[in-house]
């Protein structure tokens, strides 16, 4: 028996197995894909998603092969400056093509010993008091302790489950796809200026070696989404919206994608969970949903790893969707405000005019950059100090960094006073006595997804707090 199967082998489902795999947890990921896809779904990565590579050391292997740029015209589009004194070490996006972050994703899991199955699709499940018997097409049946699905908007496991997918329907789409155009750069550059004064969902992103990333709106809602347009369907779409087709050959992948807005109305059932888009679906508008299911792993890993090892304190598996269902229907629901302000309607363009405007008010531009960038999430540990709830950015500490001490994916104790201990815990949370100049409070616990759990100095309100979320002291 396995301790863990996760059906898919997208970002999410691979974030959760090294984070299984960093407590020692047995997982085998199913992805039905034979062959990782060519497909490139989403194009970077945002601050908080930046700093969960960094928390696990890898975020040179990210830099490496991605490009940074500076934040402004996430939020519906709208063209602002980037907001100033945003807390975080990374106030940039990092381009990078979500082929190539799913690639560094799975060499980490394999490196830490997560096992990979391609070629593994997911038909049937069950589940008892003990465990979960999964079934495949090709009639093999595995068992583990739990399963997660991390299989997509389309999600089988969803699906088996029974669970409830309540929200939108699409109400408009989008043909996209990567190809190459003969029309010159300064007349692919004057389409784009004056089709996009109206069309926001309109653009072509050059990606080098003459090749471009075409977005454009479609006819109308595709009844099945998994067909892809034809290259005929884009140069007509083309040709209604910009007048001309822009000369687009040799595609190298041609997709489509809604605006459907859907949410999992649990996403736990017994020993099965939901993570990703498997939970929750939205528009791609700002580029949320890449980073959204990473740190639903993020969240999730260290919870099921202390649930499969014996220590997990009561309600600590559950926590998992009373903080994360709450961030995604924030998600769904900006991702909705954000696609009214494309429109191309009077009404909304009106509405988009007043944003506009609000957003030179420093502080509003900041508050709706950190809800794209997921820096300003606060799960609700009760009352208590402003960083009670919150993730804690890197800061530089006497002896290096803050992320540098949370590789291991344990909690942390960072203690300025030295009089504080963990010693009934040892085997969980790792104790620093070190001290930062950015950080003005005596000591601060954090969990292993980096949210601080408690701040003071007084030893029995540590006592206190630790077993909720680290269990009972040992020894």
């Amino acid at each position: 028996m396995m301790d863990v199967i996760i059906a898919g082998g997208g970002p999410t489902g691979l974030m959760l197995a090294a984070e299984l795999r960093l407590h020692g947890v047995r997982v085998v990921v199913l992805e039905r894909d034979a062959e990782p896809t060519g497909i490139v779904r989403a194009l970077g990565l945002h601050a908080r998603s930046i700093e969960v590579m960094d928390q696990r050391g890898l975020l040179d292997r990210f830099l490496a092969l991605g490009r940074q740029y500076p934040l402004g015209g996430f939020f519906a589009g709208i063209s602002k400056p980037s907001p100033e004194r945003l807390d975080t070490a990374h106030a940039y996006v990092l381009g990078i093509p979500q082929t190539t972050t799913d690639r560094l994703l799975a060499e980490h899991a394999t490196e830490v010993g997560a096992e990979i199955r391609r070629g593994c699709e997911l038909v049937g499940l069950s589940q008892d008091a003990d465990g979960v018997t999964a079934e495949l097409a090709d009639g093999t049946r595995l068992r583990s302790r739990y399963l997660v699905g991390c299989d997509g908007g389309r999600s089988t496991v969803r699906k088996l489950l029974g669970v409830g997918f309540p929200g939108e329907p699409s109400r408009v789409d989008t043909l996209l796809g990567e190809m190459e155009l003969t029309a010159p750069p300064e007349t692919l550059a004057a389409v784009v200026a004056e089709v996009r004064k109206t069309q926001l969902r309109f653009g072509a992103i050059p990606l080098g070696d003459g090749v471009y990333r075409v977005g454009v709106p479609a006819e109308g809602v595709a009844e099945d989404r998994s067909v892809p347009p034809t290259l005929e369907e884009v140069r007509r779409q083309l040709q209604v919206v910009a007048g001309t087709d822009l000369g687009v050959h040799s595609p190298r992948w041609l997709s489509r994608f809604g605006d459907s807005t859907r949410q999992a109305e649990r996403y736990r059932v017994g020993r099965v969970l939901l993570a990703g888009d498997a939970a929750h679906i939205h528009p791609p508008v700002g580029g949320q949903g890449l980073g959204l299911g990473i740190q639903d792993a993020f969240n999730l890993g260290w919870k099921l790893a202390a649930e499969v090892g014996g220590w997990a304190p009561e309600g600590l598996l559950d926590s998992y969707q009373s903080e994360r269902h709450p961030v995604a229907a924030d998600v769904l629901a900006n991702t909705r405000a954000q696609m009214e302000l494309l429109s191309t309607e009077p009404g909304p363009r009106a509405v988009r005019r007043l944003v506009a405007e609000l957003m030179d008010f420093e502080d509003v531009n900041r508050y709706l950059i950190e809800k794209i960038i997921a820096i300003g999430i606060r799960y609700d540990f009760g009352e208590g100090h402003e960083l009670l709830g919150r993730r804690m950015r890197d800061v530089k500490l006497k002896r290096g960094r803050l992320y540098e001490l949370t590789h291991g994916g344990r909690g942390l104790l960072l203690d300025r006073t030295g009089r504080l201990s963990v010693a009934g815990w040892a085997d969980r949370i790792d104790h620093v006595v070190d001290g930062s100049d950015e950080l003005d409070v005596p000591a601060v616990l954090l969990r292993p997804d980096g949210h601080v759990a408690w701040v003071g100095e007084d030893q029995q309100d540590l006592l206190a707090r630790l077993p909720k979320w680290f269990g009972a002291a040992v020894g």
